[in-house]
């Protein structure tokens, strides 16, 4: 039987931990019906400073964390990480132990953010990983030295896997009970909770939130000027004849305040404004290709792809609400 720990960090999304719960107990009820032994043998654990309220989950009662015993894999379900700061902190206690436990050759996975706690431990560094696609951008700063892949699904590297956010857990839980157990068990589950089986990526769930919270007046004033102009201007450079400073200033500041060069937050914010009216119009592609600041069909259509990880037309055929 696999030993499998469930962290309880502080601040811990119910939803992640209750669909881990949830396919792990539905894969060991199959088992059990057979008249074989459950696969895992699931337990919860939580820090000694935990601020969360710690209640019974259906027959799963959270134990202290010091009370763990031998582990096979540990699972770290996603947690608040607006504070990202005070949310390590009130974490720390797990940190040592998750080192130690992966230094005796224990498997760890996290779901959606829980990658950043792997990432505050530096287990991830020189590695492989991924989160939720939303906040990626404040993974990469944060560990810098994480090779974070934010369009993927799921990541493996070095007995450590990472996953995209929310749906993304299924496809984690899904790799994790084949390996596991077997392919038909997998098979079994993924019918039972109506996953696909097939996403590759999860660059099409992204939505571009540039950061305005910076205090650089002069970016702020740049961003808006982009924002306000992206459909009327041919390059950035007429864009910048607004600002008064150097484009070497103004790149370099643009660059530490938002993590994007000016290019790429053109870019970004015409790719967004194409996602919007393909999502809400019925503007034809050729529309929504000039209303979002291009006039190359072949260029607008590789850099969407590029962005999306999907045409114009099957973003659209995705997203846009049908009215019946």
């Amino acid at each position: 039987m696999t030993q499998v720990a469930l962290l309880l960090p502080n601040k811990y999304r119910l939803l992640s931990v209750a669909a881990i719960l949830d396919v792990f107990d539905t894969v060991n009820s199959y088992y059990e019906a057979n008249g074989e032994e459950a696969l895992f043998n699931l337990s919860i654990l939580y820090a000694a400073n935990s601020n969360n309220d710690v209640p019974v989950f259906n027959r799963h009662k959270p134990r202290p964390l010091h009370s763990a015993g031998p582990q096979d894999l540990i699972l770290i379900p996603a947690f608040g990480t607006a504070d990202l700061p005070v949310a390590i902190e009130e974490n720390l206690e797990f940190l040592p132990w998750l080192i130690q436990q992966h230094e005796n050759g224990v498997e760890l996975a996290s779901f959606c953010t829980g990658a950043f706690l792997l990432g505050a431990s530096g287990l991830l560094d020189g590695k492989s990983a991924t989160t939720h696609i939303h906040a990626s951008t404040v993974f990469a700063a944060s560990y810098p030295d994480v090779y974070l892949r934010p369009n993927e699904v799921v990541t493996y590297d070095h007995g450590i896997y990472t996953s995209g956010g929310a749906t993304s857990t299924f496809h984690l839980l899904l790799r994790l009970i084949h390996n596991y157990g077997n392919r038909e068990i997998a098979v079994r589950i993924a019918k039972v909770f109506a996953i696909d089986m097939n996403r590759g990526q999860q660059s099409y769930f992204g939505t571009f939130i540039p950061s305005r919270d910076h205090g650089d007046d002069l970016v702020f004033k740049t961003q808006l000027c982009i924002e306000n102009s992206y459909d009327k201007a041919t390059t950035i450079e007429d864009i910048l004849q607004q600002i008064p400073a150097s484009r070497r200033n103004i790149e370099r500041r643009f660059k530490q305040a938002t993590g994007n060069t000016l290019i790429e937050y053109l870019q970004k914010t015409r790719i967004e404004k194409a996602k919007k009216l393909l999502e809400q119009t019925n503007q034809s592609i050729l529309e929504v290709m000039l209303n979002s600041g291009y006039n190359d069909q072949k260029a607008f259509r590789q850099l969407f792809k590029k962005s999306s990880g999907m045409t114009p037309k099957d973003y659209r055929d995705k997203f846009k609400a049908r009215v019946a």
